[in-house]
């Protein structure tokens, strides 16, 4: 999308996350917080992104990508926040879309109509805005009797009379550059906190200025949730995780207790695939049609598992190919596998992946069978249609032959 800007407000330490790790750093499901505003942004089109950084800045680089980095040298608020991102807008021209990098669950659909808004309006802000059950301590909108956007007041500063307001600044907007920085230029720290509020700018630019200021209602009050508590964090985690399976469920997939199953973002699975209780499946997972996985299985990143294939009870993935229909039915660690179609993994097995100093690989052929309590120890082979005995140790590279039974510690073929 050209000629907009977004600038993303990550500066804060998050003194009551209780933590010497910035706020937008800390995991949720599987990703650091920003990373999901980041994402949302890119996918609404905005490609030109600076992070205002501040606390920490040093564990933001790994998260941004490809986004620019400005740095708040002390911590004034809102508004000079913005203000340590302005000479990296090269033009001054154009529009700015202003968020926070600690509110992970605002969808690419809500950036677009925000833009979108502003942009046909001719607004010089657009203020996102969001009716709530509990406003607690966000913003209050402050509207006249007709209904027009007058301010935000910050709950530290509203009357009895705002704080009954129940709808609420989402700490994201849209500007006119110019207009922007022109208001952010009159702000003064007249409040409580002795700080530079970015909604000040918008007061200034409607009376001031006398220049029209429009807002977006969000569709989805959840949208809107910051992250500035553990339990804020445990509150958005749940969100997504049911938007997560939600989505699954449309698509055909069966769930069959969402409340102790967690699904990341960005996993893949076929339809007709049931999913049993008590089972984590985190990103880069791809699952195929009519599998079964489940209770209590962990499928980890880099695993991919085909059409008609069974993962059962205490099973752990990583990094693992499993083939068609192929059964891993319990108690099984398979890291580094490529195993094959039609193969049976006995309870128990494991592929001894790491040796100290390096990960290396096990492949299993395609109908092979391996007894239970086998132990894999990698880098080796296990040929087509092989049999591997119950409490077998194959060492590495002691690969097994195709269609032979090997048996014993250390494996040795049976003749």
């Amino acid at each position: 999308m050209k000629s907009i800007t977004a600038i993303v407000l990550a500066a804060g330490r998050g003194t009551r996350m209780k933590s010497d790790t910035p706020k937008v750093m800390h995991g949720l499901l599987g990703k650091p917080v920003i990373s999901y505003i980041l994402e949302s942004l890119r996918s609404a089109g905005v490609k030109d992104i600076i992070v205002v950084a501040g606390y920490g800045s040093q564990f933001l680089k790994s998260a941004i990508g490809p986004a620019r980095m400005a740095i708040q040298k002390k911590l004034l608020g809102s508004g000079d926040a913005v203000m340590s991102a302005r000479r990296y807008l090269k033009s001054g021209t154009g529009d700015v879309l202003i968020t926070c990098g600690d509110a992970p669950l605002i969808r690419p659909e809500t950036f677009r109509r925000l833009i979108a808004k502003h942009r046909s309006s001719g607004a010089s802000a657009t203020v996102l805005t969001a009716k709530v059950k509990d406003p607690s301590d966000y913003g209050r909108i402050v509207r006249d009797a007709g209904g027009k956007f007058l301010n935000i007041t910050e709950y530290k500063d509203a009357s009895d009379r705002e704080r009954s307001i129940d709808e609420i600044n989402a700490g994201t907007y849209c500007f006119k550059c110019a207009d922007l920085f022109t208001a952010l230029s009159k702000v003064r720290p007249d409040n409580s906190k002795k700080e530079f509020y970015l909604t000040d700018t918008l007061s200034i630019i409607r009376s001031g200025e006398s220049k029209p200021i429009e807002s977006v209602l969000a569709e989805d009050e959840s949208e809107v949730i910051g992250i500035n508590t553990r339990a804020d964090l445990a509150e958005a985690s749940m969100k997504l995780k049911n938007t997560v399976l939600e989505d699954l469920m449309a698509e055909g997939v069966t769930i069959e207790d969402p409340a102790t199953t967690i699904i990341y973002p960005g996993v893949k699975i076929g339809r007709d695939t049931v999913i049993k209780p008590n089972t984590i499946i985190e990103s880069g997972v791809t699952i195929e049609k009519n599998c079964v996985i489940g209770p209590f299985a962990r499928i980890r990143p880099g695993t991919r598992i085909a059409s008609g294939a069974e993962i059962g009870n205490f099973v752990e993935l990583v990094r693992t190919t499993v083939g068609r229909g192929t059964k891993v039915k319990h108690h099984t660690y398979l890291g580094d596998a490529v195993v094959g179609s039609s193969v049976n993994i006995g309870a128990g097995t494991i592929t001894a992946n790491y040796d100290g100093k390096k990960k290396s690989k096990t492949v299993i052929g395609d109908g092979a069978f391996i007894g239970v309590g086998a132990i894999l120890i990698a880098p080796v082979k296990i040929g087509r249609r092989a049999i591997v005995g119950a409490g077998c140790v194959v060492p590495k590279k002691h690969n097994v032959p195709s269609g032979a039974t090997v048996v014993g510690v250390p494996a040795k073929i049976l003749k």
